[in-house]
C-alpha cells in the first residue's frame, strides 16, 4: 500500500476540521450558521491556486439536493401530514395510557418503538415521525422536551443497526464486501450477511440505550424548558396567577341510579362553585355541554374547580373522583386546547345578553371561566377578594374580559366572529383534519412500500408520499413548507461539502493510515477496536455512507494481513459508523436539535458515555455471535 504524505491541502483542511470542532463546540454563532460558514470558506479556499480539490464549485451546494437532505425534507412533510389527521395525537394518547405520565416510563415505550421502526427504515425517518408524537407527550405531561428527544433520537440511531437495510453503512455493505472479495484469494473471500445477521448486535445495542436513560437519565439529560409552550398549556397556573382561581380540572364518575339525576349542569355548577366544561353519556363526549344539559347517569363529568371542594361535593353525591384524567385526557391535552382571552368590543351584538342567553356553550363550543370588569374579577370560584358570582347570568358590557376554556379549533374560529377581539394569540392555530386519516395512511404506506421492497432511491420514494399527501389536501402546500426545519437542512446540507473535502483531498485517508501505524502489531481484538474507534471518528466529520466506504477496504486489508476475519472487520466499520452520538452531525441529532433547544455541549455531556458504551456491547456481542 502506497503511504500517503501530508501537502498543504490536507492541512488546509484540517484547518477547517478544527475550526468547525471549535465552532461547534464554543457555539459562539448558532450550530447551522457555523455550517454555513464552513461551506462558504470551504468554496473560497478552493478558489486558492493548489487548493482546487478541496472541492469542485460547480458542485459545491450539490448538499441542498443530496438524497439524505430531500429525505429528510420529505419526511418532515409526512410526519406533518400524520400529525394533521390528529394520528399522531392518538398515538401520544396510546402511549399514556399504558406509560403514565413518567419520565421512566415514557422513555422505554417511546425509545424502544422508535428503535424498532428504525430497523425496518432510515432512523431519521423513524425520529421526524415520532417528533410530533413526542411534543404532545411532553405538552401533555408537562415534561421537557429535552428530556424526551435525545432518547428516542440516539434509540432511533441504535435501531438501525438491527437489521442490514436500518441505516445505509449496513445497505452498502454487501456491495463493498463483493468489491473487496474480487482482490482477496480464495479461501479468504467473504460471504454477504443475511436481513437480520446482525440482529443480535442491534438489540442489545438497543437495551442499552434504553437502559442508559432509564438509569442515568436524571443526571445526563439536559433540563430545557419547553419555549414554544402556547397560552393555556399550564391552565391551573393560569388562572392562578392572573386571576386568583385555584382550579383543577377533575374526571368525576357519576354511577346509574345517583340522586343527581335530572338536575342540570348549570344547577350543579351554580350550587358548588365550580364548571362543568366536559360530559360524556352514553358514548359521546361534549367538550363545552349547554348549562341546561340535563345529568343522565351513568356518565362522566369533567369539572374545573378547586379539587377539595369537587371531593367534598363528590363525597355528599356519592361520586368517584377519578386521580387523573381518562376518557377526558385527550380532550384537556395543551396541544388541543386551554385557556384564552377575549374582549367584547363596542358595537358586539352580545352587549347587554349574559352567557345563557346567547348560549355561549353551543353556540360557540366554549366554557366562560371568568369575566374580567375593570379592577374586579368575576367567577363562580370563591376568592380571596371576591364572593362566587354566577357569571352564566351576568349582562356582558363593552370592554368586559372573558376568561374561556377552550379548543384551539373553536378559538381559531372565533377570530373571524365580529362580536369577540381575541386576545391571545400564542396558541396552535391549526384545524386537524380527521377526514384525511386514510389518505395520509394510504401515502405513507405507499412511501413506506416503496423503501421496503423496491430499488427506488430513498428520497423520491418519502417524496412519493410526500407529494400524495400535498396532493389529496391532507397539507396544504403552505403547511408543507412550513413543517420543514430549515435550520436542521442548512446544516446537513452545509457540511456535505466539507466531508467531501475531507474524502477527495485524501486528509481520510491520511488519518486512517496515521492511526493504523499506531496499531500496527497489536493483537488482532485490539485492532478491531481500533478499526471501530477509527470509523466513529470518522462518522463526526463525514457521513456514515462516506465513512464506510473508505473505511472497509481499508479494514479488510488490516484483518487479512494480521490473520483476523476479514468480514468481521467490515462489519465493524458498518456498525460503528452508527456511533455518532458527540456532535450534531447526524441526522438525526440535527433534527432533533432544534425543537429541545440542545446546545453542542449537550450533546457531549450525554453523547460521550453513550458512545463508550456502544463501542464496548458492539465488539463484545460481536465477538460472541461471530
Amino acid at each position: 500500500m502506497d503511504i500517503i504524505v501530508l501537502n498543504s491541502e490536507m492541512i488546509a483542511v484540517l484547518i477547517i476540521l478544527a475550526l468547525t470542532i471549535f465552532l461547534f463546540v464554543a457555539e459562539v454563532v448558532r450550530v447551522d450558521l457555523a455550517a454555513i460558514f464552513i461551506m462558504v470558506l470551504v468554496g473560497v479556499v478552493s478558489y486558492i491556486p493548489g487548493y482546487g480539490s478541496l472541492a469542485d464549485i460547480n458542485h459545491l451546494f450539490d448538499g441542498f439536493a443530496s438524497n439524505a437532505v430531500i429525505s429528510i425534507i420529505a419526511v418532515m412533510i409526512i410526519g406533518a401530514g400524520l400529525d394533521k389527521t390528529g394520528l399522531m395525537s392518538t398515538v401520544a394518547a396510546t402511549i399514556l395510557k399504558y406509560g403514565g405520565s413518567t419520565e421512566k416510563r415514557i422513555i422505554p415505550i417511546v425509545s424502544s418503538v422508535v428503535g424498532f421502526i428504525s430497523s425496518f427504515m432510515q432512523n431519521v425517518g423513524a425520529a421526524a415521525l415520532f417528533l410530533p408524537v413526542v411534543s404532545r407527550i411532553s405538552a401533555r405531561t408537562e415534561l421537557p422536551l429535552s428530556r424526551l428527544l435525545m432518547p428516542m433520537g440516539f434509540c432511533a440511531i441504535l435501531g438501525g443497526t438491527m437489521t442490514m437495510v436500518g441505516s445505509s453503512p449496513l445497505i452498502l455493505l454487501n456491495d463493498l464486501i463483493t468489491t473487496a472479495n474480487a482482490d482477496l484469494p480464495e479461501g479468504a473471500k467473504m460471504e454477504a450477511f443475511s436481513l437480520f445477521s446482525v440482529t443480535p448486535i442491534g438489540v442489545a445495542l438497543l437495551i442499552t440505550g434504553v437502559l442508559y436513560f432509564v438509569i442515568f437519565g436524571r443526571w445526563v439529560l439536559p433540563n430545557i424548558q419547553n419555549r414554544d409552550a402556547a397560552a393555556g398549556q399550564s391552565m391551573a397556573d393560569y388562572v392562578k396567577h392572573l386571576y386568583g382561581l385555584k382550579a383543577d380540572i377533575v374526571e368525576v364518575v357519576i354511577p346509574e341510579g345517583n340522586i343527581l339525576l335530572g338536575q342540570t349542569m348549570g344547577d350543579m355548577m351554580d350550587a358548588h362553585h365550580c364548571y362543568i366544561i366536559g360530559s360524556y353519556y352514553n358514548g359521546q363526549r361534549n367538550v363545552a355541554p349547554p348549562v341546561d344539559t340535563v345529568i343522565t347517569p351513568p356518565c362522566r363529568l369533567a369539572i374545573l374547580g378547586r379539587k377539595k371542594v369537587i371531593r367534598e361535593m363528590a363525597n355528599d353525591y356519592g361520586l368517584e373522583v377519578l386521580p387523573k384524567l381518562d376518557i377526558f385526557n385527550e380532550d384537556y391535552a395543551a396541544t388541543k386546547g386551554g385557556v384564552a382571552e377575549l374582549v367584547i368590543p363596542p358595537g358586539s351584538s352580545i352587549i347587554g345578553k349574559s352567557s345563557q342567553e346567547i348560549r355561549l356553550r353551543k353556540t360557540y363550543g366554549v366554557n366562560l371561566l371568568a369575566i374580567h370588569r375593570g379592577e374586579n374579577t368575576l367567577s363562580h370560584v370563591e376568592t380571596e377578594d371576591h364572593a362566587a358570582t354566577r357569571i352564566g347570568h351576568e349582562e356582558f358590557f363593552a370592554g368586559d374580559t372573558l376568561v374561556i376554556h377552550t379548543q384551539w379549533e373553536a378559538l381559531t374560529r372565533l377570530t373571524k366572529d365580529r362580536d369577540f377581539v381575541v386576545v391571545t394569540s400564542d396558541f396552535p392555530q391549526e384545524e386537524l383534519r380527521p377526514h384525511k386519516v386514510g389518505w395520509a395512511m394510504v401515502f405513507f404506506a405507499v412511501a413506506l412500500g416503496l423503501i421496503l421492497f423496491s430499488d427506488i432511491r430513498l428520497s423520491l420514494c418519502l417524496l412519493v408520499g410526500a407529494v400524495g399527501m400535498i396532493g389529496s389536501r391532507v397539507l396544504s402546500i403552505d403547511e408543507a413548507y412550513e413543517s420543514v426545519g430549515w435550520n436542521t437542512v442548512f446544516l446537513l446540507a452545509s457540511l456535505i461539502p466539507l466531508g467531501q473535502a475531507v474524502q477527495n483531498t485524501g486528509t481520510a485517508a491520511w488519518i486512517a493510515q496515521e492511526i493504523l501505524q499506531l496499531l500496527d502489531g497489536w493483537p488482532i481484538w485490539s485492532l478491531q477496536v481500533g478499526v471501530a474507534v477509527l470509523a466513529t471518528i470518522f462518522t463526526l466529520v463525514m457521513s456514515n455512507v462516506g465513512a464506510t466506504v473508505l473505511l472497509v477496504p481499508l479494514a479488510v486489508s488490516i484483518a487479512v494481513a494480521a490473520g483476523g476475519d476479514p468480514a468481521i472487520f467490515a462489519l465493524t466499520v458498518a456498525i460503528s459508523t452508527s456511533n455518532s452520538f458527540l456532535i450534531p452531525t447526524h441526522q438525526v441529532n440535527a433534527l432533533i436539535m432544534g425543537p429541545a433547544g440542545y446546545r453542542v455541549m449537550d450533546f457531549v455531556k450525554t453523547g460521550g458515555l453513550m458512545t463508550v458504551l456502544f463501542l464496548v456491547v458492539s465488539m463484545v456481542v460481536m465477538n460472541l455471535i461471530f
